[in-house]
């Protein structure tokens, strides 16, 4: 077991990745807190929360296609960035990490008055 694999935490995916799926990262800066619970939520459906604004998701192509549609028209391109990291798994293999695990896969409701 290589000391890195204890830090790694274990991502509770639906379906194990697949032959021809790609660990796809995705992260995004939503100005308004509507939007933001859209795309959170859109983005719970294809994958896990590792970080606030920033999810693993599993995906073959045309489910990577279809979750970023869903995206573009959730988001304001003039006030919202959204970015895709595609990573093939030889690469996925590869990521580090330090510190505290860290999983989020608890949904947070907060309100603004």
């Amino acid at each position: 077991m290589d000391e890195n694999d204890e830090l790694l935490p274990v991502v509770p995916y639906i379906k194990p990745p697949g032959a021809i799926e790609m660990l796809h990262l995705i992260a995004y800066d939503i100005a308004e807190p509507k939007r933001l619970h859209h795309v959170a939520t859109a983005c719970e459906d294809y994958g896990v929360r590792v970080q606030y604004s920033l999810f693993e998701c599993w995906l073959e192509p045309d489910q990577f296609l279809e979750l970023w549609q869903r995206l573009l028209k959730l988001i304001n391109p003039a006030e919202d960035r959204l970015v895709a990291y595609p990573l093939d798994a030889a690469v996925a293999r590869k990521r580090l990490t330090a510190g505290e695990r860290m999983l989020c896969t608890q949904k947070t409701d907060f309100y603004i008055i």
